[in-house]
Order: structure tokens, then C-alpha cells, then sequence
């Protein structure tokens, strides 16, 4: 069925509110200096590879990652369309944004400088807040951020728990990144086990939750 203008913006909402509050959790992962997420390990091998082969001084490691990003949308598009979204995109421009003014908020009470098991504990505390906003973005079906996408549709193709693909697709971006020249700590490798478990959790949970605000705001289809 055909999505009215109204379930749209309710839509867009959910997922920005989702956004919000993923990328909150991204920030306070970041923050620890325990490793980078394991896409970024990825990206950062990609970027070291490339600058090294090519002696490029145009390149960085945040026009890599959006490059990263294009291509797994421009992949999906010849794979399966449906699943790019204006969401898709919205992720892309408002992710970073949104980590500086958590980094801006948030830097001078989560510090590197704190004790190990004060770190561990914050960054645990950031991967579940991650799962729980990266879930919501998923259940308002408005689109979701590329690298996320990867997991979805070979759950989806291969008819697999979310939860486990995206520990695959997790291990495999941290590997692949290494063998690249990417670099990654105990944050990383924290980040790829516990969030797509934690993300099995909240799926059904957050699916009751978007599908009770469209009914109550009148924007279901």
C-alpha cells in the first residue's frame, strides 16, 4: 500500500529520533579511545591502501568512509532498490553532525584518561545505547545508514537472524580492514560481538513501539 505524506514525515521522525540516539552511543564508544567501530576499521584500511598506492593528498579517511557509503548504495540499487531510502541518505549527512555535538557535549565527562574498567563499562554502556537507536532506524522502515544495510539484506536474501549476519559482517569489516592496514582495539572487537546481539533484543521490542506512534498519530497505512 501506497504511504500517505503523513506516515512519511511520522517516519522520518522515528528514524532521526533513532539516529539521535544510535549516534549518542556511537559518541560515547568513540570517546573511550578504545578502538574505532568496525566499519571504520574497514574504511581506515581502505585508506591507508589507497593513499599509499596512489599518493593521493585529496583523500581522507571521512571522503573514504562516504565513498564506502556510496558504493554500498549504488551496489543496492543494481541488488534490490527497495532498500534505499530517503532515510538511507538522511543517515549519510546527519551522522557526523550529530557525533560532534555528542563529542562537543560529552568530552569533557567521558575522558580516555578515566580507569580501564570505568572505559569498558561506557564502552558497553555505548554499544547497547547504539543497538537500541540503530533498531529503531530500522523499524521505521524510512531507510537505514548504508554500512547497517549490508547486514539487512544478507539477512534478509539468506533468511538469517539479523543479529547473527551482523556479527559476521562485523568480524569480516574488522578483518579485511586489518589485513589493509586498518587499526582496532578492544572497543572494537567488544563493538562487533555485543551490538548485533543486543540488536536481536530490541528489533521486535522497537517494532511494537514504531507500529503503536503510526497508529496513535494516525499515519499507519
Amino acid at each position: 500500500m501506497k504511504r500517505t505524506a503523513k506516515e512519511w514525515v511520522v517516519r522520518i521522525v522515528i528514524l532521526l529520533v533513532g539516529l539521535t540516539i544510535a549516534h549518542l552511543g556511537v559518541t560515547l564508544f568513540l570517546l573511550t579511545e578504545l578502538g574505532s567501530d568496525p566499519f571504520n576499521v574497514l574504511v581506515q584500511g581502505v585508506y591507508r591502501t589507497l593513499s599509499k598506492a596512489t599518493g593521493a593528498g585529496f583523500l581522507t579517511h571521512g571522503r573514504v568512509h562516504i565513498a564506502a557509503c556510496f558504493l554500498i548504495i549504488l551496489i543496492l540499487l543494481f541488488v534490490d532498490r527497495t532498500y534505499i531510502k530517503i532515510g538511507t541518505v538522511l543517515c549519510m549527512i546527519c551522522g557526523g553532525p550529530i557525533i560532534d555535538f555528542f563529542t562537543m557535549l560529552l568530552g569533557g565527562i567521558v575522558s580516555a584518561s578515566a580507569p580501564m574498567a570505568v572505559r569498558i563499562l561506557t564502552l558497553a554502556a555505548g554499544c547497547v545505547i547504539l543497538a537500541y537507536g540503530m533498531t529503531i532506524v530500522i523499524r521505521s522502515d524510512a531507510g537505514t545508514g548504508p554500512n547497517d544495510l549490508v547486514a539487512i539484506v544478507i539477512s534478509d536474501k539468506l533468511h538469517q537472524k539479523f543479529s547473527v549476519i551482523r556479527v559476521i559482517t562485523d568480524v569480516c569489516f574488522v578483518v579485511v580492514g586489518y589485513l589493509l592496514g586498518g587499526q582496532f582495539g578492544i572497543g572494537t572487537i567488544i563493538c562487533a560481538f555485543l551490538v548485533g546481539p543486543v540488536a536481536g533484543i530490541f528489533l521486535p521490542v522497537n517494532g511494537r513501539l514504531v507500529d503503536g506512534i503510526l497508529n496513535r498519530t494516525g499515519a499507519a497505512s
